[in-house]
């Protein structure tokens, strides 16, 4: 868990715009030394290095945070699925579904939705039965 709040930390300061402005003021510095080192390929090489060694970590503390924000989604989600007395409680294990059954469920889902007419104020004016999902 160190891992996690080091990530969520690290995440916070790399998105802040103070470490945007940071980056920026380095580019600039670093093309400014352009004369002084002949615009050689060790002065090249320096700028290349650099942003891929960071591009390389930030891609596995994007994936981290975003795996982090996914669950969090999730997880609120399925207590809202949970508490509303109308919703289908059989929605809350979708994770346990492969491939295909989630397709089909997605194209019933879309079926669902062109039955419904909606008039330009929002409200639903026409409408097909519901379908039993905790049945299932």
């Amino acid at each position: 868990m160190k891992f996690a709040k080091v990530a969520q930390k690290l995440a916070l300061w790399a998105g802040s715009p103070r470490t945007f402005l940071g980056a920026i003021i380095l580019i600039f510095l670093w093309g400014l030394s352009g004369p002084i080192f002949h615009f050689d390929d060790t002065w090249q090489l320096i700028i290349n290095t650099s942003t891929t060694i960071i591009t390389f970590l930030m891609v596995f503390l994007i994936q981290n945070t975003q795996n982090r924000d996914t669950d969090i989604l999730h997880l609120k989600v399925d207590e809202l699925i949970r508490v509303t007395k109308e919703a289908q409680n059989a929605m809350l294990g979708l994770e346990s579904l492969d491939l295909k059954q989630l397709e089909a469920l997605r194209k019933h889902y879309r079926s669902m939705g062109e039955s419904e007419t909606v008039a330009l104020e929002g409200v639903a004016t026409q409408s097909k039965r519901k379908t039993n999902w905790n049945q299932c």
